[in-house]
């Protein structure tokens, strides 16, 4: 399986979207300027997961680190709830954990 990094991200924005679509129009630069901003760093974790340089709990460490980042990112936004700001976060994660899983075990 070929791990697409760029779609990968447009995934994660797709489920940010999803979980604010009501406030999206006024979340959808400053989200894409968050992930913008945080691409190389996620793309070498995946990269480094994959490549098996980083462990399932190493990595599991990273994602939690880089959602809570996020969270608070998308909280310093008064347009959302920290719930909305939670499912966000939640949601664009989901999309890398599922991606890189799904790249480990085409590699097995």
């Amino acid at each position: 399986m070929s791990f697409e990094f760029n779609e990968v991200i447009a995934q994660m924005l797709a489920a940010v979207k999803g979980t604010v679509a009501g406030d999206w129009p006024e979340l959808k630069a400053t989200a894409h300027d968050f992930f913008e901003r945080k691409k190389d760093r996620l793309e070498l974790l995946a990269q480094l997961r994959l490549e098996g340089e980083l462990t399932d709990a190493q990595w599991k460490l990273r994602l939690k680190h880089e959602k809570l980042s996020t969270e608070a990112e998308f909280h310093a936004l008064a347009v959302i709830s920290k719930a909305a700001a939670q499912r966000a976060a939640q949601a664009a994660f989901g999309v890398l954990e599922k991606a890189v899983k799904a790249a480990l075990g085409a590699l097995l």
